[in-house]
């Protein structure tokens, strides 16, 4: 194995990628030959124009659809990861690998941890219970391990998609139909209270997972994708633990569980902060996330991997006619990183 001193990690929306005719949704005959051709295109500039060792994409409806992205002689070193027999059906989430780094076999992880609960019955007089029946990831998470050095540990990446904020669709629940005058007025706050409360248990459920990883092993840990969801909100906060970043004193800092965003870690090196990967309504905000262990921040004294910048492609998002040129309806992320041990 070679002794690489920089390491880059990028996420990719794919927004929806199928093989040509094939059903995406409602939509039964999905993209034609020429849309998935300018989709092709896009997609592999992207990915030869943002150079990484490893890729985590969202939105793969088909293996051939990733197969034939990465047709290239450009990107013969890539292994790509893919469940077997994904064949049009669903959306997954999958990688792409430098073959000489990847260490074992991925997984994806379907099922919330056997002892996942969300139930209280209320912690003062004035709380109501709460019961929430939430056992499995909308999209399975996937992991993997790369070896960049041979004498330094792997690095577990996991890629995630969460709960989209769209509203679910509850028309179809018999409560709703019994009383269909009363809720159709109330159904926007009822779906997207649920795919709220959803996201927020997919990100309890993965945190429950890295904190089982993570706790008191120096095992270097990456999350990214599209969680869904701002660096501020209640799901990032829960998925990260909320670190303390402390921007004097090198070596000083660092939490054995908890997730750094590489967005914050750029905005301390910025002037201001430009960074957004979504555009909805004019509104531009941050839905997809690269979160590192302390052993890739600078400021722990666990530190191996010192950061080295972010980079964010989104001009794209500002044009809304992704389906006529084939971009995604995401910005893609790249975070890169140096070999630099603390001690």
């Amino acid at each position: 194995m070679a002794r690489r001193t920089q390491f880059t990690i990028a996420t990719f929306n794919l927004y929806n990628i199928n093989r040509p005719g094939l059903r995406i949704y409602s939509d039964l005959d999905g993209w034609d030959k020429g849309a998935y051709e300018r989709k092709l295109e896009w997609s592999r500039r992207t990915i030869l124009n943002n150079e990484a060792d490893v890729w985590g994409f969202q939105e793969l409806w088909h293996t051939g659809a990733l197969e034939d992205i990465f047709d290239h002689k450009k990107l013969d070193d890539y292994q790509l990861l893919v469940p077997e027999d994904h064949r049009g059906q669903r959306i997954v989430c999958a990688g792409a690998v430098r073959k000489d780094i990847l260490v074992g076999e991925p997984q994806w992880i379907d099922a919330f941890p056997e002892k996942f609960i969300l139930e209280s019955g209320g912690d003062d007089a004035q709380t109501s219970g709460i019961s929430v029946n939430v056992n499995r990831f909308s999209r399975p998470v996937l992991h993997f391990q790369v070896q960049v050095r041979s004498q330094s540990s792997p690095i577990s990446i996991y890629v995630a998609h969460f709960k989209s904020k769209a509203p679910t669709k509850v028309y179809r629940e018999g409560w709703y139909r019994d009383e269909d005058e009363y809720y159709r007025q109330h159904s926007e706050a009822l779906g997207s209270a649920i795919s709220t409360i959803r996201r927020t248990a997919e990100a309890t459920a993965l945190r429950m997972i890295l904190t089982e990883r993570m706790k008191n092993t120096h095992e270097p840990v990456v999350v990214l994708g599209d969680l869904n969801d701002g660096e501020s909100s209640n799901t990032l906060n829960i998925l990260t633990g909320q670190p303390n970043y402390i921007l004097s004193g090198l070596q000083q800092g660092g939490s054995d569980v908890d997730l750094y965003a590489v967005s914050r870690l750029q905005q301390y090196r910025s002037d201001r902060n430009v960074y957004y990967t979504h555009i909805y309504q004019n509104f531009r905000e941050s839905l997809d996330h690269i979160l590192v262990s302390q052993e890739f921040y600078d400021n722990s004294r666990q530190r191996l991997w010192a950061f080295k910048g972010m980079d964010v492609s989104n001009d794209h998002l500002n044009w809304d006619n992704h389906k006529e040129d084939g971009s995604s309806d995401h910005g893609i992320i790249r975070a890169q990183f140096e070999y630099r041990p603390a001690k």
